[in-house]
Order: C-alpha cells, then sequence, then structure tokens
C-alpha cells in the first residue's frame, strides 16, 4: 500500500527556513519522481518542485527559485524539501505526491487530479 507521510512544518517568521520531509513506503521511491505541491486558503494546488528518478533532475516553480531545494534519500525512503528565505506568501498546506512517473512528467502539466497524496503538513510563515 502505498504511503506518502509529509513532516517538518510549521510556524516561522519571514526570512527563516523550514525542512519538509516526505517518508515514503509501500514502494521504493528512488525508482519515481517525487513532487511537492502546495494549497494555499482559497487557492487552488500549485506545483512547488520535483525531482525525477532517472538522473535527479529538479524542477522548481518560478517562485520559489533560489530559496527552495529538494532533494532524496534513497536509503531513507524519504524526499526532502529545503525552505529558506520563506515568506508570507508561501503559506499553505504542503503536500508530497507520486504519479507513478519517473521524469516529472505530471508534475510539469499540474496535474493535482491523479496520483497518491500524502495528508499535507501545514507551513506559516507569519511575524
Amino acid at each position: 500500500q502505498v504511503q506518502l507521510v509529509e513532516s517538518g512544518g510549521g510556524l516561522v517568521q519571514p526570512g527563516g527556513s523550514l525542512r519538509l520531509s516526505c517518508a515514503a513506503s509501500g514502494f521504493t521511491s528512488e525508482y519515481y519522481a517525487i513532487s511537492w505541491f502546495r494549497q494555499a486558503p482559497g487557492k487552488e494546488r500549485e506545483g512547488v518542485s520535483c525531482i525525477t528518478s532517472t538522473d535527479g533532475t529538479t524542477y522548481y516553480a518560478d517562485s520559489v527559485k533560489g530559496r527552495f531545494t529538494i532533494s532524496r534519500d534513497n536509503a531513507k525512503n524519504t524526499v526532502f524539501l529545503q525552505m529558506n528565505s520563506l515568506k508570507p506568501e508561501d503559506t499553505a498546506v504542503y503536500y508530497c505526491v507520486l504519479h507513478g512517473d519517473t521524469e516529472c512528467y505530471y508534475y510539469r502539466k499540474g496535474e493535482t487530479d491523479l496520483g497518491s497524496w500524502g495528508q499535507g503538513t501545514q507551513v506559516t510563515v507569519s511575524s
């Protein structure tokens, strides 16, 4: 049974940092692209970042480029999202997503109706 469990969210001041973790079980995450999406109150879900399984190519939304870094620890079956220089507009529930592809194809399409999603972790950026 595929399961994705996010952790690491919380309340942080603007300019601060958080590191989100996505622990995968029921499958070997290193064989698949893993994405992070987020949903802010009153807004649609949007892609944040994705990492491929083939060569570790990474993709980022323009709004987070230079501030967020996605990585994976295959030994721990875990994917991370390091978030630096956080802004109030980063406030959202962050989800880890398995679409089942290897090259972040569905992430780049902005696919939010398919795949396996974690329960989400709340990130609040506020002073």
